[in-house]
């Protein structure tokens, strides 16, 4: 019997803790009181659905209360599609009460497009403004300039979704700058006329195809940076030195090749005479066999070529005492 009443009480108590998990009272008793008709099937449904009941009353209760009277099949959809219910709910409060027209289908499609809904409702009613990094760009005459703006945008809602983002505005702007200054004929014109700049870039028509309805470029800052002209100019020049050297090389060694050329030749031709030189001993032993020249003749010969050699033997001797004499 014991047993028997052991096993019903815990049956009871699995009966209660299944009742309140498939049936919120809390929720109920809450959407309930505040006017909102929520069944207790639609409540198991939900469950049975995957769905959390809280994140779907809450933001029902909400909207009621802000008179927008949203239905549950509408939220449910909503968050099986992976949406976020009570930032749509919120930001549809806050279109409303700042007399946007905001419908749930385009704050729902805004939401799943990855946007934050509400923060761009809330954009929509205070602008933002966005700096851009340092642009630098470089005027006609050469001289660099760096220049940095800040872009007030608005949120357009209706280009929210395929509109670009806050990146591809700032690109526009940076190019815009950068175009404005290089057609500019001296870097005092930009220095003097800052606000040439904003105003030539504002009337481009930047916020095209964007997100964002721009306010206003208001220019923050102008400096001067380097000399690009005179920089390129020492390029130039550097470059026509070392275009200078490689030829004076290349023709450096054009003439150290012919030098050893005619070093070669000169070898050659010293050659051609040894080999003269040794044919003439035997030139004059076939002269005296045949008898074409006398024993006198070649006595004389023999006389000339000691006396050249003697001469020459002289002449060195001189020359090396000389040498001596000027070094001492």
């Amino acid at each position: 019997m014991e047993l028997f009443s052991i096993l019903i009480l815990a049956a009871l108590i699995l009966f209660f803790v299944l009742l309140f998990y498939f049936i919120p009272l809390g929720l109920w008793i809450s959407a309930t009181a505040a006017g909102v008709k929520v069944g207790f099937f639609n409540l198991i449904g939900m469950r049975l659905r995957r769905v959390v009941p809280s994140s779907i009353v809450g933001p029902m209760i909400k909207s009621h209360k802000a008179g927008k009277g949203l239905s549950s099949d509408q939220l449910e959809a909503h968050y099986l599609a992976g949406g976020n219910v009570d930032r749509v709910v919120d930001a549809l409060i806050a279109a409303q009460r700042a007399e946007i027209d905001l419908t749930f289908e385009r704050a729902a499609a805004i939401d799943l497009a990855g946007r934050d809904v509400l923060e761009a409702v809330k954009m929509s009613v205070n602008p933002k403004v966005i700096q851009t990094p340092i642009v630098t760009a470089v005027a006609m005459d050469g001289i660099q300039v760096m220049a940095t703006a800040r872009v007030t945008v608005r949120a357009n809602i209706e280009r929210l979704v395929g509109g670009a983002g806050e990146e591809t505005v700032l690109a526009r702007v940076g190019e815009g700058i950068v175009t404005t200054v290089g057609s500019a004929e001296s870097h005092k014109k930009v220095l003097e006329n800052p606000d040439s700049i904003s105003k030539t870039v504002l009337n481009k028509g930047l916020d095209s195809g964007t997100a964002f309805e721009i306010l206003s470029i208001d220019i923050a800052d102008v400096d001067v940076g380097k000399n690009i002209g005179a920089q390129l100019q020492t390029d130039q020049a550097e470059a026509d030195k070392e275009i200078a050297q490689a030829k004076a090389e290349e023709r450096r060694a054009m003439a150290v090749a012919e030098e050893q050329e005619m070093k070669a030749r000169v070898q050659e031709m010293r050659a051609k005479v040894v080999e003269a030189e040794a044919e003439v001993p035997l030139a004059m032993a076939e002269a005296l066999k045949k008898g074409n020249m006398g024993v006198m003749d070649y006595m004389k010969l023999k006389n000339v070529e000691s006396d050249t050699k003697m001469r020459t033997s002289i002449s060195e001797t001189s020359e090396t005492e000389t040498k001596n004499q000027n070094e001492n």
